[in-house]
């Protein structure tokens, strides 16, 4: 069993929301935080410290990790690698502890991005002053991204890390921009770069080959072999930007559950609660407005249904013949009821009575109308916010942390 250990950092609420055509209301980023932190993920990259949209949401997460609620999962931000971009995050989100900071290494981006106007001494020198700003500022940790790593030459990008690393970068983020990685190459590279600069690696792998749960894994196993931790960026059902992230169910199956994995790296995963991963699944699709794909990993219709002779009569005789792990080890084999006949329903327009009557059936109990008709606000603002009909997590979470809500909901232009 490796010394070094791999952790899951999730960026849907950073990555995931910058897909074309998809996003968050701020309520449902807040939620999924609080899904991912219950599942056990290391970190969740929470957003934007410089997007001005953002900054209610991510100072009330972070007051929600002071309160105990959002711990012991990490909140990161993510800005540019710049000096401005640094002060200006820790000037809006003060209590912002974690970040990772980009900038673009390949000769492609330099040139295509920069116009020719930036060296790749430039290209160095920007990123340490970024990382040297953060750490003065009291950062507790900082992400060095070398954005479209893939399509760097090895040589610069070791040159890169290990000038992230003599200037205290806590990690360097390996970006896989345009999903451009195979499993073998990603392997090699990311073992080269960790023996030479002794710096743990995060891995970021995009799905536009298809490949990007391959390549995250095998880009671990690289790190780990090079005797470093390895952080592996994950989305829920692999939502990104054109063909997606990599999903973070399929990451931790495949390091928990395959041939080559499952007794080597099962321990660094111990804390995550799997039996979450269809809640958070669904939470996530109905939330985005984006449908399971029925072959989905785990959690798709179709993950655990047999119809062919063969494979039914095996399956029933014992589910070990076609099925590779436990429906119940996801949160699922559990009967799924939809309410028929008669149905009340509180949102934008609701009112006092059927309000009490969807919050009785949760077991919330109000002291007074009063403080009934205050939630009643917040949540006909919440029903505005998301502008769809809310979960039982979403009512469950205004009635509990009212305060709270009511500055995640509150956008200043």
């Amino acid at each position: 069993m490796s010394a070094n250990k791999i952790y899951i950092l999730d960026v849907t609420n950073r990555d995931g929301v910058q897909t074309s055509r998809l996003g968050l209301a701020k309520l449902e980023k807040t939620i999924l935080n609080i899904m991912l932190n219950e599942m056990g993920v290391f970190q969740s990259e929470i957003g934007f410290p410089n997007t001005r949209h953002e900054l209610n949401y991510i100072n009330a997460n972070l007051e929600l990790a002071e309160m105990g609620v959002l711990t012991p999962m990490r909140l990161a931000g993510w800005g540019r690698a710049t000096v401005s971009d640094v002060k200006e995050a820790l000037q809006w989100a003060p209590k912002l502890k974690h970040i990772n900071i980009s900038l673009s290494t390949s000769d492609q981006m330099i040139q295509g991005k920069f116009g020719g106007k930036k060296s790749r001494a430039d290209i160095i020198q920007m990123m340490i002053d970024a990382l040297k700003c953060a750490k003065d500022l009291g950062l507790a940790t900082v992400g060095v991204n070398a954005e479209d790593a893939s399509r760097t030459e090895l040589p610069f990008l070791i040159e890169f890390s290990q000038r992230a690393q003599e200037n205290g970068a806590d990690r360097i983020r390996y970006c896989d921009t345009l999903g451009y990685d195979d499993p073998f190459t990603v392997y090699e590279r990311i073992k080269a770069i960790v023996e030479k600069t002794r710096i743990p690696c995060e891995l970021h792998c995009h799905n536009d080959l298809g490949m990007a749960v391959a390549c995250s894994v095998a880009a671990a196993k690289g790190c780990i072999d090079g005797g470093q931790d390895a952080y592996i960026n994950t989305t829920v059902n692999g939502v990104g930007e054109r063909a997606g992230n990599a999903d973070m169910l399929s990451v931790i199956l495949a390091l928990t559950k395959s041939s080559g994995f499952d007794k080597a790296y099962a321990d660094s995963l111990s804390k995550i609660d799997l039996t979450k991963s269809y809640k958070i699944a669904k939470y996530a699709a109905y939330s985005f407005g984006l449908p399971i794909p029925v072959f989905q990993v785990g959690v798709g219709d179709n993950a655990f249904a047999h119809e062919s002779g063969i494979h039914a009569d095996g399956a029933l005789k014992d589910r070990r013949n076609y099925e590779l792990y436990d429906c119940e080890e996801l949160g699922r084999g559990q009967l799924e009821f939809l309410e028929t006949g008669r149905k009340i329903t509180t949102g934008e327009y609701g009112g006092i009575k059927g309000f009490q009557h969807v919050f009785g059936k949760l077991d919330v109990e109000f002291k007074d109308e009063k403080e009934a008709r205050e939630i009643l606000d917040l949540v006909r603002f919440a029903n505005v916010h998301t502008q769809k009909p809310l979960t039982e997590d979403e009512l469950i979470f205004i009635a509990r942390y009212p305060v709270i809500a009511k500055k995640i909901m509150t956008v200043n232009p």
